[in-house]
């Protein structure tokens, strides 16, 4: 039994049942919360295999700056101003410049040789930014955005030159090489759409193109044909002229498909893939159908591969991993020449400097990282791998470019040219005999 109260003192605070309901709800959300983020991640196919450190056991941005010296000597800078994901990103106006797009919902122009902000495209998105794009002529960018837009605008004054939406949301947008057209990668009816850049106008709108949702398309270098991949573990190649499907490339991998490249010669198709690797399909001969893959890339990545991009002369190939690193891969050999270090999230997208002196990065963890690579080959780790690989470097006597090849090969001192110009020749050989045979 309570004693009674003295005179003048306030009753006892007395907490609602209803109350006393909706805080052991909210308390035992969160125990299920937790306990379900330690048993997703296992789940999850982008998860890498090993255990990642947690934030606090990461180190200082000045100790990774050490260590990266010591083990790889690549200079680097990093560049925040993003509060959110940086989902793409770009070089432009000869290497001058970046762009960028985020999930804070804004596109960012930046000055490359201090990493400041020159501009904020304006007005901003209403969601995340999940794509942007430039010309060649670096005069116009493009973005894509998960509220179902797509937006332009004047690189140089910054003015909105068109907006338009679509009913599906928009996963991939990539301008034409030539600057008339924008492909959009589309995720509800698994389609592309092809925009007249200009105008504005749908130029095609090619519905179910693959069976499940699409993650990314490009353009060729001729800009007559469009490349896309596939949740559905597919590639296909389009033709915007005479619109129909040249060729479908099924179960390319053995998991999703995250992104898409072509070389600049339009001749070789990169794929990236959540089963860790990266594939180079001749996409010109058709050669993939009976011996598959030209060249697989593999042991780069602990976790999923999420871009790919090559060097301007394919002399090298950049990708960015959910492993946090960003590899750069000899091409003719098929080995990763070095791996960077230092994101402290997922890398979301790579770009190359047209002059091949630099790589960009776009990470989960809110920045990009510009890395110096103008002197890789000097790099005395990449010396020791190619001295453990027993490689050599040549130069190309067509293309001019360099390219490794076995010392141990006996028919080291007879190969003159790289893979990809190699692989051209014997495809007009291929040509030109099956053109006599018809003859005859």
């Amino acid at each position: 039994m309570q004693p009674p109260l003295a005179d003048g003192a306030p009753e006892p605070h007395r907490v609602p049942l209803p109350a006393l309901i909706k805080a052991y709800g909210h308390l035992h959300r969160q125990l299920l919360e937790g306990r379900r983020a330690r048993i997703l991640p296992h789940l999850n196919p982008l998860h890498v295999d090993e255990d990642l450190p947690l934030p606090e056991q990461l180190m200082t941005e000045k100790e990774f700056r050490g260590n990266q010296e010591a083990v790889s000597k690549v200079p680097f800078q990093v560049l925040t101003g993003h509060q959110h994901i940086v989902s793409s990103c770009h070089f432009c106006v000869d290497d001058t410049k970046l762009l960028s797009g985020s999930y804070d919902c804004t596109v960012k122009l930046w000055d490359a040789a201090d990493g400041s902000i020159i501009r904020d495209f304006e007005p901003r998105t209403k969601a995340p930014v999940v794509e942007c794009s430039v010309t060649a002529d670096s005069r116009r960018i493009i973005a894509a955005a998960y509220d179902k837009t797509l937006r332009t605008w004047d690189l140089e004054t910054g003015k909105l030159l068109w907006k338009i939406s679509h009913e599906n949301f928009i996963v991939s947008c990539q301008f034409s090489p030539d600057g008339k057209y924008v492909v959009s990668g589309l995720d509800v009816d698994c389609g592309i759409c092809i925009t007249d850049a200009e105008s504005a106008t749908t130029v095609s709108h090619v519905k179910g193109h693959h069976k499940s949702s699409i993650t990314a398309c490009c353009f060729d270098s001729d800009s007559q044909k469009v490349a896309s991949v596939s949740l559905d573990r597919s590639v296909k190649i389009w033709d915007v002229t005479s619109r129909t499907t040249l060729l479908t490339i099924a179960k390319a991998h053995t998991n999703a498909i995250s992104n898409c490249c072509f070389t600049f010669s339009g001749h070789f198709l990169c794929t990236s893939s959540w089963d860790k690797t990266l594939k180079i399909w001749n996409v010109h001969t058709g050669e993939f159908r009976n011996r598959g893959a030209c060249v697989t890339l593999m042991k780069g990545h602990e976790g999923s591969v999420s871009s790919c991009h090559f060097a301007r002369d394919t002399s090298f190939l950049v990708s960015g991993g959910f492993d946090r690193t960003v590899a750069i891969w000899d091409v003719g050999e098929g080995y990763r020449k070095l791996s960077l270090k230092g994101h402290n999230d997922w890398v979301m997208d790579v770009a190359v400097s047209n002059n091949k002196k630099w790589i960009l990065s776009a990470s989960k963890d809110t920045t990009m990282r510009l890395w110096n690579i103008e002197a890789i080959d000097r790099i005395p780790l990449v010396i020791e791998n190619k001295k453990a690989l027993g490689l050599k470097v040549e130069q190309c006597e067509e293309c001019d470019r360099p390219f490794s090849i076995y010392e141990s090969d006996i028919f080291s001192e007879t190969v003159t040219k790289c893979v990809f110009c190699r692989m051209d020749a014997k495809d007009v050989s291929a040509e030109a005999t099956s053109s006599l045979e018809e003859k005859d």
